[in-house]
């Protein structure tokens, strides 16, 4: 296990990973009300590049993977049964989601991402995805 962290930083850290959203995993476990967006933004950026941090999240992420076994190839084989069940079922619409998500998986397509002015992805995309990640977990 990495250095010993505060009890804020490991909350930020369990956090983020849950969501993988930064600006929310700090405002969930700091006092951020009186913050600006920009500097709740800054705020998590510098936690995300505090080397003790980027251990703990590193150990996390990997602690979760192999939790649940999840790598390209089983996800692939997993699409491709999935496959070739619509298809043995005569449903091609569901033959080709697994098929989609083949190619989504690894990156032959990419889904397009709001940017707003100040080049900051979407907050609300972005919860809503990790919220979507949480669901599946």
């Amino acid at each position: 296990m990495t250095k010993k962290l505060t009890p804020k930083q490991e909350g930020f850290c369990l956090s983020y990973v849950e969501t993988g959203n930064a600006s929310e995993a700090y405002r969930v476990n700091y006092n951020a009300e009186k913050m600006g967006e920009p500097s709740l933004n800054v705020a998590a950026h510098e936690l995300l590049n505090n080397p003790k941090i980027t251990l703990r999240l590193a150990e996390l992420q990997k602690a979760h993977q192999e939790r649940h076994k999840i790598t390209i190839d089983s996800l692939t084989s997993r699409l491709t049964a999935a496959e070739q069940l619509g298809l043995s079922n005569n449903n091609p619409s569901a033959a080709v989601s697994a098929i989609m998500g083949i190619a989504k998986l690894h990156g032959l397509i990419t889904d397009k991402q709001k940017v707003d002015v100040n080049g900051q992805l979407d907050i609300v995309a972005r919860l809503q995805k990790g919220r979507e990640y949480a669901r599946r977990s």
